[in-house]
C-alpha cells in the first residue's frame, strides 16, 4: 500500500479515537441495537474490533472514489449489511461475513493504491 494511503487510514483511525466511536466498541450506537446480529456484534469485543476495522476501511475507500463509485460502494454495503443480518445471533457467522468483506475492502484499497503514486 502506498505511503500516502497508511496516512489516510492513520488519520481516519486519530478521528475514530477522537470521537470515541472505538471507545463504545462497535461502529454503532451498541445501546440502540434491535436487530440480532447487531445484538451479536455488541455482546462480544472481537466482533466489535472487526466492525469497527470494516467500517473504517468502509469509510477511508467512500472518501478515495468518484461519485458514481461511491454510489455502488453504499449499495455493495447495504447489500453486506443484509447478509450480515442473515446471520442473526449467529456469532461464527458474522465473523465469517466481517473477514470477507473486511478482505473486499482492502482489495479495493490495494487496487487504488496500485494505481498510484499519490
Amino acid at each position: 500500500m502506498g505511503a500516502s494511503l497508511f496516512r489516510l487510514a492513520g488519520v481516519a483511525i486519530a478521528v475514530l479515537l477522537a470521537t470515541g466511536a472505538v471507545a463504545q466498541g462497535a461502529s454503532f450506537s451498541c445501546a440502540a441495537a434491535k436487530a440480532a446480529d447487531e445484538k451479536t456484534i455488541c455482546a462480544s469485543c472481537d466482533l466489535q474490533q472487526l466492525d469497527v476495522k470494516m467500517a473504517t476501511l468502509y469509510g477511508v475507500l467512500t472518501q478515495l472514489v468518484a461519485m458514481g463509485q461511491r454510489g455502488d460502494m453504499v449499495d455493495a454495503q447495504r447489500a453486506w449489511l443484509s447478509r450480515r443480518a442473515l446471520c442473526g445471533t449467529d456469532a461464527a457467522c458474522v465473523q465469517t461475513a466481517y473477514t470477507a468483506r473486511i478482505a473486499e475492502l482492502e482489495a479495493a484499497l490495494g487496487a487504488i493504491s496500485a494505481r498510484g503514486p499519490f
